[in-house]
């Protein structure tokens, strides 16, 4: 009996020390700097449509999925530029190209409550986004338009990362 809680204390005492050393630590509600934000002008210099449109909701979904209510009535908020768009070719067969990678670049400005002034230049997807476009139209679409989400879903995510994890 006294072995079966030794090796189970010894367990979790591993478990414990390799969790901490691993990178990630709990943040409670109360650590985060702003407990709710305006998302002010999202501006889109580039030729895609609506690109500022699916960075604003991937902005309010990553702020809500860390706790931090977006309201219009904040004191603090977040504005920014798309800069760049651009999809480029990573694969081909037959003179047609079968895979894309999306790439942007955004700025960003964050105004807290006491109204100081964060620049945030140069924030786009950290990871490679890509997509197939070997299918039909219709897919090669859909595949576009979910690749974009996720660029801007990625980028919500490092903006809003940068802003609460200093």
């Amino acid at each position: 009996m006294m072995k079966k809680w030794f090796i189970l204390l010894f367990s979790f005492s591993l478990a414990g020390a390799l969790a901490s050393g691993c990178g990630y630590s709990l943040h409670h509600k109360a650590d985060l700097p702003f407990t709710e934000i305006r998302i002010g002008a999202i501006e889109n210099k580039t030729l895609e449509p609506r690109l500022q449109d699916k960075l604003q909701e991937a902005l309010a979904a990553e702020f809500s999925k860390n706790g931090i209510a977006v309201t219009r009535g904040a004191k603090a908020q977040l504005s920014g530029v798309i800069r760049t768009f651009d999809m480029v070719s990573l694969s081909e067969k037959d003179d047609t190209t079968v895979e894309y990678r999306v790439m942007i670049e955004t700025d960003f400005t964050f105004t807290d409550a006491d109204g100081r002034v964060q620049e945030i230049r140069k924030k786009g997807s950290p990871f490679i986004v890509s997509f197939s476009g070997s299918q039909d139209m219709g897919n090669l679409l859909a595949n576009r338009d979910q690749a974009e989400r996720q660029a801007m879903s990625d980028t919500a995510m490092e903006i809003v990362g940068e802003l609460i994890f200093p």
